[in-house]
């Protein structure tokens, strides 16, 4: 089929965009060719070929460039058996997999388009590519064309063009990170004069009680923390265990107060509301799966480790701690570590020690030997474990912490909580302010993923923690630099 017909092909109403996707956003997300509902999608060969460069090896960005490429093939495979090898009139994604009949068509690049046309270096990849999206944009005036790129350089050179370009926002959780979810509610002051003729309240398993009446657009979420602190009065801390939708009605029960000494955790009290209901949440046995999001100093690692060492030792319910996170260099990174999967994640676990350190020094009579001894103790209940080795494994009976899990995307957070096995807690950690990795944002992250789909299942629950309890100078060093 010539050019002609080609280009001929690509028409249609103004209102069906035609897509161009860039290579990174197959690999962020194999299955982003459709997720474009009724528009079009553009393939260009350099896409292809930058796929197939990418597909050997063990890593994600491997994984799902295969992935991609089985995708691809199905799609034309299942074209050809039933249409002929048509390529060029498109691919239509319609009833592919039971997607809807609104669907757009694919289209992959069916002629030779030199990068010369644009004022670039011809033979670099991005520029070849920039040079079809201008190609398509001037031969289809009728509809909008567009580039889909994670590349943020890429989109900038794009639009000095004047080609259209924007980032793939499919993959967003939130377009606003500042409206995620954050486990807590305030209540109004009047709280109580307003509710006091129509509530219940009754014991049970050594905690109130209350139904209550909810207020307000939005529905409690089940495990919500809330509050009722007017000043000069003690306050009034509540977890949300039952939402009745249809009478507009919750009931809360009273939280233990671990602020108070008597409630240590491993020696460990909670220094502010939002540790309270933290630990709240990590000492709860029926609460499977715990998310925590905060800046650094806030306590995140301290609490789940503190709470671990108390479940696993002290109360028997675990086997054993382990603790994972993603190896994402500050800085250059130093190349290759040796030894034992568990001795190249030591440097990794810095956070780890330095916890450790923390709650040794909670008893302040035991001898330096006793110190050590004990360290040595809870060193035999805390394994260390890569991500790279998370597939396809079950834990039983585990207190499993996740550390830095902002750096991992949504696919990465499904494998890790998906190989929790009966008896089995998780534990999320994470500050969005600091991702390092390339392609993720505060939008897109798994730890944003992970909390605003699981914030209404009755055994997860999520805490926000606001305030930094490391030192004065790191507290004023996060707001102000």
């Amino acid at each position: 089929m010539n050019a002609k017909v080609a280009r001929r092909r690509l028409l249609a109403p103004k209102d069906r965009r035609l897509f161009v996707l860039d290579t990174n956003v197959l690999l962020h997300d194999p299955m982003s060719v459709l997720r474009f509902q009724e528009h079009d999608i553009f393939l260009p060969i350099l896409v292809l070929e930058e796929l197939d460069r990418q597909k050997k090896g063990t890593s994600e960005t491997a994984r799902n460039a295969r992935q991609a490429s089985r995708l691809l093939d199905r799609l034309i495979t299942q074209h050809i058996k039933e249409q002929g090898n048509q390529l060029a009139e498109g691919i239509p994604l319609a009833g592919f997999e039971n997607l809807p009949p609104t669907m757009g068509r694919l289209f992959l690049q069916t002629e030779i388009i030199p990068a010369s046309t644009l004022p670039l270096i011809a033979d670099y990849p991005d520029n070849q590519i920039l040079a079809v999206v201008n190609h398509l944009q001037k031969n289809n005036a009728k509809r909008d064309v567009f580039l889909v790129s994670k590349d943020i350089n890429m989109r900038i050179k794009a639009h000095a063009l004047n080609i259209n370009a924007e980032d793939y926002f499919n993959d967003q959780v939130l377009q606003d990170t500042d409206i995620l979810y954050t486990g807590i509610t305030a209540l109004p002051e009047n709280f109580w004069e307003r509710h006091e003729k129509s509530l219940e309240s009754w014991q049970e398993g050594g905690h109130t009680m209350y139904r209550i009446a909810y207020d307000g657009q939005r529905a409690p979420y089940l495990n919500e923390m809330m509050y009722w602190q007017p000043e000069g009065e003690k306050p009034f801390y509540a977890r949300v265990t039952d939402v009745d939708t249809l009478h507009q009605k919750v009931v809360l029960q009273t939280l233990k107060d671990y602020t108070h000494a008597k409630n240590a955790v491993w020696g460990i009290t909670a220094r502010n509301r939002e540790q309270n209901f933290a630990m709240n949440l990590l000492m709860n046995p029926d609460i499977d799966l715990v998310t925590m999001v905060g800046q650094a100093g806030t306590g995140k690692t301290l609490l789940a480790l503190a709470s671990g060492l108390m479940l696993a030792i002290e109360h028997k319910k675990y086997s054993e701690i382990i603790i994972t996170r993603a190896t994402i260099p500050v800085g250059e990174d130093i190349g290759f570590l040796p030894g034992t999967e568990e001795e190249k994640m030591t440097p990794w676990m810095g956070a780890l020690e330095d916890n450790l350190e923390v709650l040794q020094h909670t008893d302040e009579e035991v001898t330096s030997w006793q110190r050590a001894a004990t360290l040595d103790l809870l060193r035999t209940h805390i394994k260390i474990k890569s991500l790279n080795f998370m597939r396809g494994r079950t834990f039983i009976n585990k207190f499993l912490i996740i550390d830095e899990a902002q750096n991992l995307t949504s696919k990465q957070m499904k494998t890790l909580i998906t190989r929790a096995g009966v008896g089995t807690k998780i534990v999320c950690l994470g500050n969005l302010a600091q991702i390092d990795t390339p392609y993720l944002s505060e939008s897109n992250s798994g730890l944003t993923y992970v909390v605003d789909r699981m914030k209404n299942w009755g055994h997860a629950g999520h805490v926000t923690l606001a305030r930094g309890e490391r030192s004065r100078l790191a507290d004023y060093a996060a707001e102000i630099l």
